[in-house]
């Protein structure tokens, strides 16, 4: 058993289901502090936080990110195997987390052993991790970089440990990702019976319009890195039950995926004027889940390609497909920020699993991007 499907193992058995850690980060603290680096816990509410660095204050600051909470394991009889007991079986390691990305973590970490062995840092060295990131994501990485923030502590580099490959490993980064803001509308109109329209107000029908509209809007045409922005409903609600009843009230769930194009108050304010021209009593709760980013280019995108070419052969293809991630809090900063992980066919899925081989091929891929940078 090589020393990366080992951790893996022993990080999988830890059922750490979004916000909960279950030691995941103290095991991974054991390990890093016998390497030297100065640790430090950020609990922000039930959410786990890891700091640790080590190295010369005056050099770039490389940081790994990553998360060790994972999604619900769904129906555990669907599984082949038990979701938490990490089982090996025909090349791959089975277990909620393999891939999305206690796979990755485990690689991070015996990277950074070996990297280390009899070597002096040129720079600094640092790891981020949180049990906060598929959950709702606010006493995470979001209150990390606050608090670093706010300490005058700047990441230069960031390797965010998603599952970033889609056929095999490291064909495909992520250099950027997506904005995501979401409104939840509610359109108010007057009860009433459905035989007597004229004494009712139906939202429904006030709304038809504007909807249609919102949805066929032209937003951006997009750019090299990105896709067109989106406007997608997702949950739709009126009417009591019955079918002689004119609804009060309509509540629409949206989403917009946006590029670099737009802002997130560009968006809000292009829906205020739509809503506004029909002259209907409305109004929206928004939540803004993160602007989109991206890293064009850099030392880090350059290291990552050349550590990928050298260990697989393969010429890495850029993308910024996909959701959300923690990179949408670090970019900000000014960090560059790229997404290198494992196959990411089964993230999130029964039977979430991992190639064996690919964990030994990443951690040794991390392992030269440290030495290129470092």
């Amino acid at each position: 058993m090589t020393a990366t499907l080992d951790l893996a193992k022993q990080l999988i058995q830890r059922p750490s289901i979004t916000p909960t850690d279950e030691g995941c980060q103290q095991l991974i603290t054991e390990r890093l502090e016998l390497l030297g680096f100065e640790i430090e816990s950020l609990p922000f509410g039930e959410v786990s936080n890891m700091w640790a660095t080590i190295g010369d204050n005056d050099g770039p600051l490389f940081v790994f990110a990553g998360h060790t909470d994972v999604v619900p394991t769904g129906a555990v009889d669907k599984w082949q195997h038990p979701p938490f007991d990490a089982v090996e079986k025909n090349g791959l390691l089975y277990g909620r987390g393999a891939a999305d990305m206690k796979g990755s973590l485990a690689a991070m970490i015996i990277a950074t052993e070996r990297f280390m062995e009899n070597r002096t840092i040129s720079g600094r060295l640092g790891f981020l991790l949180t049990s906060d990131e598929e959950g709702i994501a606010i006493n995470g990485t979001k209150k990390v970089i606050e608090e670093l923030s706010a300490r005058g502590i700047k990441i230069d580099y960031c390797l965010v440990g998603e599952p970033s490959s889609t056929q095999q490993l490291g064909d495909t980064i992520k250099i950027g990702r997506r904005g995501s803001l979401s409104g939840k509308l509610k359109v108010t109109g007057i009860q009433g019976h459905v035989a007597y329209p004229h004494l009712a107000s139906n939202p429904v029908h006030n709304a038809l319009s504007v909807l249609n509209n919102l949805v066929q809007t032209n937003w951006d045409n997009g750019n090299d890195s990105f896709p067109p922005t989106s406007f997608q409903i997702s949950n739709i609600h009126a009417g009591t039950g019955a079918n002689n009843v004119i609804p009060e009230t309509l509540e629409v769930d949206f989403n917009l995926r946006f590029s670099t194009e737009l802002t997130a108050s560009d968006i809000k304010q292009r829906i205020k004027q739509l809503l506004d021209k029909e002259n209907i009593d409305y109004k929206i709760d928004w939540h803004l889940s993160g602007e989109p980013f991206l890293t064009s280019s850099g030392k880090l995108i350059e290291a990552v390609a050349q550590g990928i070419k050298e260990i697989t052969g393969l010429t890495v293809e850029q993308s910024t497909a996909g959701g959300t991630s923690d990179g949408r809090f670090i970019a900000p900063t000014g960090a560059e920020v790229v997404e290198l992980g494992p196959c990411n066919a089964t993230i999130h899925k029964i039977d979430e699993n991992v190639s064996i081989d690919d964990l030994e091929q990443l951690s040794k891929i991390y392992q030269r991007i440290l030495e290129r940078l470092l």
